[in-house]
């Protein structure tokens, strides 16, 4: 039996005009994962990333605080949909960038309802797969790993959609489940698999214990 680790990106810079970088915390959660794994001498047998930039970046904290260096697997089937063209569908107006509590919450109030329409195949983001084909995308990811690691450790740096997305693959969750465990997610967590090459398993879901201790405590974040 394997077991797979699938870790979500570290903060990024949500209300900038690009996501798509870790911020200074984010830098810091993922150094801080690193060495949990090393104090809890976790050695990974193969390395997986999406082929976004905080997903490069948070693989390379996390090697950093192992002190350790690798190359990894880039999997574009483990990127992130895009929430901007997901609400898009259903709000065609350009959003402000939150700055309050309010705005933050009708964010992510569009984002669901378009996830949902998204996935029951009502709506068809701009530049954005079919939901199926999502699905697809992080499917095979967890093939491969079955496949070509029985038996090992895996890593797989990800985001939050792929991971809720494996988890309701897994467990056969109805999309209103995917998506709230997709949005509930936190920074740097990891969600945990066991596999044999015929299935994964689900062990733990969303689990943040490099940042238990109260020194960590403002670490903790969701975007």
């Amino acid at each position: 039996m394997g077991t797979l680790y699938l870790v979500r990106h570290g903060q990024a810079s949500f209300g900038a005009d690009d996501y798509d970088h870790l911020s200074d915390l984010g830098h810091k959660q993922s150094i801080r994962l690193g060495e949990y794994f090393a104090q809890k001498g976790i050695h990974f047998d193969g390395l997986i990333a999406g082929t976004l930039r905080r997903h490069k970046q948070t693989m390379a904290g996390i090697l950093q605080g192992m002190k350790r260096e690798g190359e990894h697997l880039s999997w574009e089937g483990l990127n992130e949909y895009d929430s901007d063209a997901v609400i898009a569908t259903i709000h065609p107006h350009k959003l402000e960038k939150p700055t309050s509590p309010e705005m933050y919450r009708h964010h992510f109030r569009l984002l669901r309802d378009g996830l949902a329409q998204w996935m029951a195949g009502v709506v068809s983001p701009k530049g954005m797969p079919s939901y199926n084909d999502f699905v697809h995308g992080v499917s095979s990811a967890l093939d491969h790993v079955r496949a070509n690691h029985y038996g090992k450790n895996v890593l797989v740096v990800t985001s939050g959609g792929p991971i809720a997305t494996a988890v309701g693959y897994v467990l056969g969750t109805g999309a209103d489940a995917t998506i709230e465990l997709n949005l509930r997610m936190r920074n740097s967590s990891i969600t945990e698999f066991a596999f044999t090459p015929k299935r994964h398993m689900l062990v733990s879901f969303n689990a943040i214990p490099h940042l238990e201790h109260p020194d960590y405590a403002k670490w903790v974040t969701y975007s």
